[in-house]
């Protein structure tokens, strides 16, 4: 799981039909959370851009967000209220 700042949306009119209904957010892990960058993650807390989130990836990601048969690599679990030590 990872910590990062929702820094924008993507809109996708077409995707696999497991996704319709789905918000999907930017997220930029903050440092040493992971090496690759921003990442696109499904979001089904309600979460918004500025808003730091948790963010499971892989299995965990499907799983947490009850979507264990759709091609979901990211997901948006949590919107965290306080946390010491982000950045």
């Amino acid at each position: 799981m990872i910590v990062g700042k929702v820094v924008g949306s993507i809109v996708a009119t077409r995707k696999n039909e497991n996704l319709l209904g789905n918000k999907f957010l930017i997220v930029e892990p903050y440092n040493r959370m992971a090496g690759s960058g921003r990442l696109v993650a499904i979001d089904n807390v309600g979460a918004g851009i500025g808003e730091d989130v948790l963010v499971a990836m892989g299995s965990a990601a499907r799983i947490g967000c009850g979507m264990e048969t759709s091609p979901v690599d990211a997901a948006i679990v949590g919107i965290v209220d306080d946390a010491i030590g982000l950045e």
